[in-house]
């Protein structure tokens, strides 16, 4: 009877071990993932950071050709009114 329980005992070990190699592989993997989904996102929101600041920059010079248009035509009527 003695021999029974060595050999439950070491199949008890082996699977606790294989179990905890298991836990650990696959948190490594896990964790693996999870950093290149972080790098993704990073690059993701750069994109859109950058975007955001091109289309705030291109607001301001659509603005500033509206208003060199107005100088224009106000240029044009006196010039008119001069011929």
């Amino acid at each position: 009877m003695a021999t029974e329980i060595i050999i439950a005992l070491i199949t008890l070990a082996g699977s606790a071990v294989g179990t905890l190699g298991g836990i650990v592989i696959n948190s490594r993997m896990s964790n693996y993932r999870i950093e290149q989904l972080e790098k993704k996102v990073d690059k993701h929101n750069s994109l859109i950071e950058r975007t955001y600041a091109i289309e705030q920059h291109n607001a301001v010079v659509d603005e500033e050709i509206k208003v060199a248009n107005h100088r224009i035509e106000d240029l044009e009527k006196i010039s008119e009114r001069k011929d």
